[in-house]
């Protein structure tokens, strides 16, 4: 039950980050919805730049410390975020004169991304101290004060600045109530015991962290690239936006919570049973995901027009409409790149690898979309120029995965792309009067059912409890 309030805090949070979205959209102009997409985009990846080497480490370290040793590490990371801390807002402040933001909402989303860090760590300490009821509701806690105070500072000031104020009250109140609620000690220590810890912190969390910091620059640089040739046209550029900003967050948030359920066992096989259990492990872990994202892809494909004519606003529907199938496509190649194919090289402890897969995506993903938005390319089409190189860096990078010989059932896979065209098929139907929109939401939940029996997902994710 508490394992499923620590998901329910998952999911719950990123449904307030969706609807955040759609209802920016609606309150604030084209041009100001822009200006928060990009500062929002900006500061989460500033965050993970700077503090998710620490997360990682945390979770390392602090999971087989105890007493005072673990009160020890609580006071190295705490340290070590106000040092980021520190870092972020000087680089930050220098850097925000070289971006397309004003200087207000600049320093807004630097202050965003030092609040999300810091409330972060602490929720991470409560969880692997092993209060995951306690963290999960703090996650759901944090999602509806942020989302309240974004709408309240949309809805008072009607601009990117207001919007971005009410998310930093948000974020100082859910920091206040990570360290009511933290209530582990902490020990002092010498500033040599610092240092070492810090030392072993970057060891272990640097590379992986920089993979991860490396591939979320991609959907960044395609943005900035595409909003900044889209500039004179608001409308359109706030459309893009709205896509690339949504079509993320479903293959994101379903890729990591079955991670957070069977992943512990992958890693518990590939290091005490037989290699042949471990791939079988690992194997289980790949249809899931696999499988599971490629009817949500379908999903998405599918029900996007309806979705989009009931949630978007009309003034930037066209717009939105036009980038958002291939924006769902390039997030299922993003994210199976960085979560899928980089199960073997963490099982191995290769983040080297991990870099250097991540650094081949953004150059190659960088290099086809300026070339593309040099010569007058839709967003739709960068956006399918970004996917095609995504997959081809897949195919580059599965050479540990192939050795490995931990792949998806044939059969299952393909029952699941069936699956998925059909569903997609349903975008070209129409769905008035209300009967046949019904129809099809019932012909899909067939067929995701369906795929789920034919996989055991349910019962693969009680034998991973």
């Amino acid at each position: 039950m508490i394992r499923l309030l620590a998901l329910a805090g998952y999911f719950y949070q990123s449904a307030a980050a969706i609807v955040l979205i759609f209802a920016a959209s609606h309150i604030l102009p084209p041009a100001d919805y822009t200006y928060l997409s990009l500062a929002l985009a900006s500061s989460q990846l500033l965050c993970i730049f700077m503090f998710e080497w620490l997360q990682l480490a945390g979770v390392r370290f602090l999971a087989a410390a105890r007493g005072d040793h673990a009160a020890r590490l609580r006071l190295s990371l705490i340290t070590g975020a106000l040092i980021s801390a520190v870092i972020l807002v000087a680089v930050g402040a220098t850097a925000s004169t070289m971006v397309a933001l004003p200087t207000l909402v600049a320093a807004l989303g630097l202050a965003l991304a030092v609040l999300q860090g810091l409330t972060d760590l602490l929720f991470m300490m409560i969880r692997v101290d092993g209060r995951l009821g306690t963290a999960g509701l703090l996650l759901i806690v944090r999602a509806s004060i942020l989302l309240a105070g974004a709408v309240i500072g949309a809805l008072i000031g009607g601009s990117t600045s207001a919007t971005l104020t009410g998310s930093i009250c948000g974020y100082a109140v859910s920091l206040l109530a990570g360290l009511i609620a933290l209530r582990a000690p902490l020990q002092r220590a010498s500033l040599r015991e610092v240092r070492t810890d810090l030392a072993a912190f970057c060891r272990y969390g640097m590379l992986a962290a920089g993979a991860s910091v490396i591939h979320l620059t991609v959907p960044v640089t395609i943005r900035f690239l595409v909003v900044g040739h889209l500039a004179p046209d608001p409308a359109a550029s706030a459309g893009f936006s709205m896509a690339i900003d949504l079509l993320q967050r479903p293959f994101s948030v379903l890729v990591s919570a079955i991670h957070t359920i069977n992943y512990p066992e992958v890693v518990f096989t590939f290091e005490h049973d037989s290699e042949l259990e471990a791939r079988r492990s690992t194997a289980r872990l790949f249809d899931f995901v696999v499988c599971t994202t490629l009817v949500l892809l379908g999903g998405l494909i599918g029900f996007l027009p309806d979705a989009g004519r009931i949630f978007v606003p009309h003034a930037i529907l066209g717009s939105f409409l036009d980038a958002a199938p291939a924006a769902a496509v390039f997030y299922f190649f993003h994210t199976h790149l960085q979560a899928t194919f980089a199960v073997i090289p963490h099982l191995r402890k290769s983040a080297l690898r991990l870099v250097v897969v991540a650094g081949c995506q953004l150059a190659l993903v960088a290099a086809l979309t300026a070339l593309a938005v040099a010569r007058g390319a839709s967003p739709a089409n960068v956006l399918a120029g970004a996917a095609v190189a995504t997959a081809l860096v897949m195919v580059l990078a599965s050479g540990p995965t192939i050795r490995f010989r931990a792949v998806p059932r044939a059969a299952l896979l393909a029952a699941a792309a069936a699956a998925a065209l059909l569903i997609a098929s349903f975008s070209v139907l129409n769905s008035e009067p209300l009967p046949w929109l019904v129809a099809k939401i019932a012909l899909a939940a067939v067929a995701t059912a369906f795929v789920a029996w034919r996989g055991d997902f349910l019962m693969m994710a009680r034998r991973a409890k």
